[in-house]
C-alpha cells in the first residue's frame, strides 16, 4: 500500500468518485442511500472509490481486506490510524 500523506486514505477506500458500498458514482447518487450495516461500520467496502470496480473482499474475525485490481490492497488494520 502506498500512501503519500498520513492524512490521506488509500485509493480503494478514500474519498473518490464512487461510493465504496454501492459502486454508484457520487455525482449520480441522488436518492441512493448507503446500506444500514455500512453506516454502522459493520460492512467492508465492496467497490473501489477511485474507479468503481468491484473489489475482492475477505472478511476475517479481526477485520477485513479488500483488493482492487487497479489500485491495490487495503486492510482494515491500515485504517486504524484514521479512527
Amino acid at each position: 500500500m502506498m500512501v503519500t500523506d498520513s492524512t490521506e486514505l488509500p485509493a480503494p477506500v478514500g474519498a473518490g468518485a464512487y461510493n465504496v458500498y454501492t459502486g454508484i458514482a457520487q455525482a449520480d447518487a441522488g436518492g441512493v442511500s448507503v446500506p444500514t450495516a455500512a453506516q454502522l461500520g459493520l460492512e467492508p467496502p465492496r467497490f473501489c472509490a477511485a474507479c468503481g470496480r468491484r473489489m475482492i473482499v475477505q472478511v476475517r474475525p479481526d477485520g477485513w481486506w479488500a483488493k482492487c485490481s487497479r489500485h491495490g490492497l487495503v486492510d482494515s488494520t491500515d485504517l486504524d490510524q484514521y479512527r
